[in-house]
């Protein structure tokens, strides 16, 4: 009897489990620094908004390991400054990622330090992305 109560009880906290809706998209993620804001992004999120780009989308990987369909320019994660003539104005959408998510998260909140206002990191990088299963241009085999 113990045993039928407990299959009853499993089998129906998994239809439960089954039959719930699927969680919304997870909001942009805020950090801070320094008292600035940047925000972190999910790949879904990063695809859907490349379907209405209107940012700078910039790998900061180092060295090259393929990257996202529409990227617009590359940028080492640690020679951001010395970049700052490529990149628009500090109020422009500006969106890095890199292979993991350590590098760009670095270039994010370099940016945010040097006065940048709307910056966008991917969480997971270029690997969330090929796990969701977007495919990444010239990705070394």
């Amino acid at each position: 009897m113990k045993y039928l109560l407990f299959l009853v009880g499993a089998v129906t906290l998994l239809v439960s489990a089954c039959t719930q809706s699927a969680p919304a998209v997870t909001p942009e993620r805020e950090v801070s620094v320094d008292g600035k804001i940047y925000r972190v992004i999910t790949v879904a999120q990063l695809n859907t908004t490349l379907g209405k780009k209107d940012f700078l989308l910039v790998n900061v990987h180092t060295p090259y390991a393929g990257e996202i369909k529409g990227t617009d320019l590359f940028v080492p994660y640690n020679e951001i400054e010395q970049n700052l003539v490529k990149l628009p104005d500090k109020n422009a959408k500006i969106i890095v990622y890199c292979r993991s998510g350590g590098m760009s998260d670095i270039a994010a909140k370099e940016l945010t330090r040097l006065g940048y206002i709307n910056i966008r990191d991917v969480q997971g990088g270029m690997g969330a992305w090929e796990q969701a299963g977007y495919q990444l241009i010239d990705a070394p085999k």
